[in-house]
């Protein structure tokens, strides 16, 4: 009988294909029934506000047939790129295929549809930010945040794929990279994303937020990471390969690679659990994932309970965070040469089970707080003692500490096994350690009945990282995101105090040679084969290396093809123009408030500044004092300076938090005084192109901080010519 409807179902829907027509594309087009796009390809530009395609209807299919769609054209940066290339509205049964967008806001939007299938597309090379940190310096800037998406805040960071209310969804077999966002998933359920490559993005590999009983299988996810530079900071600025965020709950996540990412999972309750303590991001199954070199986390779970099992996570500096966790299953699970492998504060009832830690610093940390902050809702109405562990059966291995345990109640340790640790269990006296044997928590029995054990069959597996190298170390953020070692690039690894420089020509298959080079003497080779070192040292503030490549094809940075055994120049760049700053600091009160009165408040200049300093960069940032016993809010900042440079385009920048205004030759070029516009991070940075004479020019920036965190942050750098 089976066999006779599926026979049925082929004949019916038979003909639909047949008879499907060859289009072209057109912008404003609606296309309401199956149809097949005419190869090519298509340059049309969006409205900002709208799309080029609707798709709309029920049960039809729509075959892009290798067709590109390219958008933004009259744009040259990715940070430029706005509108939509195709928006899938309403209906159900819809499958697009085949398609390559890119030069998007957001390549694809689907809305209000029920069993939509995205497969076998390329919607790489679409909108992402110009990232500011260099790397000696993190830009503040650069970090993103996604606290709230009810009204689609998080449309402003782009993607390729955007889902809102599109539950049974199936997302398979599609690549975006390029870009900032893979795919983003709100109030989406039910669905299936698999075996697809969201990998070398510089936000995320996939978001989701109020979305439950997904399953994320067999997807490559690395390398999508930001707010890194090797040996100088780690911060990740909120870059995840899968962002769980508000209410998502028994969703799977198995046998996906989620390398190099900020983030590997970064899991947050949400701000309805922060206010009333009520829900979570519940119920998830992580389970044999390779979460490995994060900079910052493995895994983050906060506010929530889950099962994370069978993953590797490995040279992380948390191997898993899980703030707050509770009744969460950590099993199985293999920790490698992470600063801490497993660390939690204010969990209750987590179970640490049968895992093993192989050079971890610390292998397991558990705290608390003596006080919790007063205007948290969650820690006025939940118990947030750090309580009731069971920790059995697991391995420790060359670690300095295996379990260090501070303001913490009730620990159960049974049949753990100890080799070559320095210090087996570090404690307070306020720590209750029980090694007589418990059975385990009733929740997290319930709990384990939900794991899914059908996801252990042999077919899974978890993808090849698309990396020449494991480590950190290959972790290399440009001003577009990471490098992903398709296209040739000169990367600066080390400068030591002197002066030598040492760099990475790093790219395909092929030959390099330098044509050009200022501002360095002394190169050790010039000339040479993927990959390879070269040494020099410095003698100018502006270095110019320009090299030619001749190798196969790979496409650039921005998406360019290029063909193979022909000649292309890359190069590499360092421009940090000579400026002495004279810098004063003034303390101001609500007599001279500058959101109210600038006039009046630029009177406080002509008092005596609180303090001064002159310095060679403004580059400043203040978690509290300016200085000791300075003011740490309610002040303003004024640096003059005098600038010489080369003839030629250049970016303007300054990041400041709250208010700034730039002034060059007494002319205002950035006036950023209105402190309600300051929403998000990237919301500090404000810039301009500018052309200079290659005369002197006066500069004068006055910056104002209201109250908290504090920075001041000043770029000038030359417009590159594109290839």
């Amino acid at each position: 009988m089976r066999t006779f409807l599926i026979s049925i179902l082929a004949f019916i829907y038979w003909p639909v294909t047949a008879k499907a027509k060859e289009i072209p594309l057109t912008k404003g087009m609606v296309i309401s029934t199956s149809v097949i796009i005419k190869k090519g390809v298509y340059s049309i530009n969006s409205d900002s506000l709208s799309q080029v395609i609707t798709i709309t209807g029920n049960n039809i299919t729509i075959d892009f047939n290798g067709a590109q769609l390219k958008g933004s054209n009259d744009r040259e940066w990715p940070n430029q790129f706005y509108g939509t290339g195709i928006l899938i509205r309403g209906g159900r049964n819809i499958i697009l295929k085949n398609a390559v967008i890119n030069g998007f806001k957001i390549a694809v939007t689907g809305s209000d549809c029920e069993r939509l299938t995205i497969q076998n597309c390329n919607f790489s090379y679409n909108y992402r930010q110009k990232l500011y940190s260099s790397r000696l310096e993190e830009d503040v800037s650069d970090w993103m945040s996604f606290h709230h998406n009810e009204n689609d805040e998080w449309m402003r960071y782009g993607a390729g794929i955007y889902l809102r209310n599109c539950n049974m969804a199936s997302i398979h077999n599609n690549t975006i990279t390029g870009g900032q966002c893979g795919l983003m998933m709100t109030a989406c359920n039910d669905g299936m994303i698999r075996n697809n490559n969201f990998s070398y993005n510089s936000g995320l590999g996939i978001g989701m937020y109020r979305s439950s009983r997904n399953q994320v299988l067999n997807n490559q996810l690395d390398f999508n990471v930001r707010g890194y530079s090797h040996g100088i900071f780690n911060r990740g600025q909120d870059s995840a390969g899968i962002l769980v965020f508000e209410q998502c709950n028994e969703n799977i996540f198995a046998y996906n690679s989620v390398t190099h990412s900020g983030d590997g999972f970064f899991l947050w309750a949400g701000q309805h659990t922060m206010d009333t303590g009520e829900g979570g991001c519940n119920d998830n199954y992580i389970y044999r994932n390779d979460f490995s070199y994060a900079p910052t986390n493995g895994i983050e779970v906060t506010f929530s309970r889950n099962i994370i099992e069978a993953n590797l996570i490995k040279e992380c500096d948390n191997g898993i965070w899980g703030g707050y966790s509770f009744n969460t299953i950590i099993s199985g699970n293999v920790f490698k040469e992470n600063n801490s492998g497993i660390a939690i504060e204010h969990g209750q009832e987590n179970s640490i089970e049968k895992n093993s830690f192989t050079s971890d610093k610390t292998a397991v940390k558990l705290w608390a707080r003596k006080m919790q902050p007063t205007d948290w809702g969650y820690a006025q109405k939940r118990d947030t003692r750090s309580r009731q562990y069971k920790i059995t059966g697991n391995s420790f291995t060359k670690n300095r500490i295996g379990i260090n345990a501070m303001l913490t109640d009730n620990i159960i340790l049974n049949g753990n096994v100890f080799s070559e640790v320095t210090m087996k269990i570090k404690t307070d006296t306020s720590t209750v350690i029980d090694s007589a044997k418990r059975s385990i928590q009733p929740e997290i029995k319930k709990l384990v009945s939900k794991s899914g054990p059908s996801l252990s069959k042999k077919k899974n597996q978890i993808p090849v990282v698309n990396a020449p190298h494991p480590g950190r170390k290959e972790i290399r953020i440009t001003n577009w995101g990471p490098y992903d070692y398709n296209y040739p690039i000169i990367w600066l690894s080390a400068l030591d105090s002197s002066q030598k420089m040492v760099f990475n020509f790093l790219g395909p298959k092929g030959q390099w040679k330098i044509v050009f080079a200022k501002g360095i003497k002394n190169i050790s080779s010039d000339s040479g084969k993927f990959p390879a070192t070269v040494s020099a040292e410095k003698t100018d503030n502006n270095i110019v290396i320009q090299a030619q490549y001749m190798g196969e094809k790979f496409i650039t940075q921005q998406g360019n093809r290029i063909v193979g055994n022909q000649p292309y120049l890359f190069s590499y760049t360092c421009f940090d123009p000579s400026i002495s700053w004279d810098v004063k600091w003034y303390k101001w009160d609500t007599a001279n408030d500058p959101n109210k009165n600038y006039e009046k408040f630029k009177q406080i200049f002509n008092g005596t500044p609180i303090k001064t300093e002159k310095t060679k960069k403004l580059q400043y940032t203040w978690w509290g004092e300016i200085g000791k016993q300075l003011a740490a809010d309610s002040f303003a900042t004024v640096a003059t300076g005098i600038l010489q440079v080369p003839k030629g385009r250049y970016e303007l920048g300054i990041t400041a938090d709250d208010l700034v205004k730039v002034f060059m030759d007494g002319k205002l070029l950035i006036n950023f005084w209105d402190a309600s516009k300051y929403i998000n991070d990237d919301d500090a940075h404000h810039s301009l192109v500018i052309d200079l004479d290659g005369g002197v020019h006066g500069l004068r920036i006055e910056h104002v901080e209201n109250a908290g965190f504090a920075t001041l942050n000043f770029s000038l750098d030359p417009i590159p010519v594109r290839n």
